[in-house]
């Protein structure tokens, strides 16, 4: 099975084209292929396929083989992938995800796509529709009790559950090994969560680590970026446009006021291309 290691941020996966490629069995091929060890590494995989309703399908599985409904980090890799691949000459593409059909606008540095635009569609802040049962309608800093510690956690959907907690001691100290999971799993969140742990810097400005949902801790994500926007904006500590400093790199956010949508703009990177025995 042929395949290509991408990443944004260093939020990395990889990535099978699945108009060329067939694979019987994704969930198992995840987590075979994102083993660091015995696979090829990487914190998931995502297949590249046809649609019906758009120009191109993402879909996506953690590194446990659990499926994702949406990882804004990828779709930028996907933008690169099927235009470096003469998949699409379009400079706006619009792609399938299990949290709708977002829309990417494409950079190009020479012959090759540096940057990559994608609309995110407009967050879900209403706690029951997260879904999260910490209270009804928008719920901001709500008190949430973990092993020794109560967190104040924000709760939004960027189409897939997220959990943001503003700390006042620095993040790259912060135990995210520690907390992550036992947040992730927490029983206010039925489908589990992402949580992010962030700093505020200035109002244009979070620091933010993350604990994903299936995966533990990974460099970047690009949908918590932008649930780390939207709630810094609903309480009050952040612009409506921003930049997010993850450990990978920096991505810049937006929430449009006028269209409710958010915007989130960064890299995306080719590493290597190459062949998987997938039968072991």
């Amino acid at each position: 099975m042929r395949f290509a290691k991408m990443h944004g941020l260093g939020n990395d996966y990889v990535y099978v084209n699945a108009f060329e490629e067939q694979v019987s069995d994704p969930p198992a091929l995840a987590v075979a292929v994102s083993d660091r060890h015995f696979g090829i590494g990487s914190d998931g995989l995502v297949l590249i396929a046809p649609s019906t309703v758009a120009d191109f399908r993402m879909e996506m599985y953690n590194a446990d083989g659990s499926r994702a409904e949406m990882c804004g980090n990828a779709s930028r890799c996907v933008g690169k992938y099927v235009y470096e691949h003469g998949m699409t000459r379009r400079m706006q593409i619009t792609l399938e995800t299990d949290a709708g059909i977002k829309s990417l606008r494409l950079t190009l540095e020479g012959d090759k796509v540096s940057r990559v635009q994608v609309d995110m569609g407009e967050p879900v802040t209403e706690c029951d529709r997260v879904p999260c049962l910490l209270g009804s309608g928008v719920v901001t800093q709500c008190s949430i009790r973990v092993l020794d510690r109560t967190f104040a956690i924000t709760p939004v959907s960027m189409g897939n559950p997220h959990g943001v907690i503003f700390l006042s001691e620095p993040v790259e100290t912060f135990d995210v090994r520690r907390y992550g999971p036992v947040l992730e799993q927490h029983p206010a969140f039925p489908e589990k969560v992402n949580i992010e742990f962030v700093n505020v810097l200035s109002p244009g400005r979070l620091r933010m680590r993350v604990w994903e949902r299936g995966s533990g801790v990974t460099l970047a994500c690009g949908t918590g970026a932008c649930a780390t926007l939207v709630a810094a904006s609903l309480c009050g500590l952040a612009q409506r446009r921003a930049t997010v400093v993850l450990d990978g790199g920096e991505l810049d956010i937006e929430w449009n006021e006028a269209s409710g949508h958010v915007y989130m703009t960064g890299p995306a990177a080719h590493v290597f291309d190459g062949e998987y025995d997938a039968k072991g």
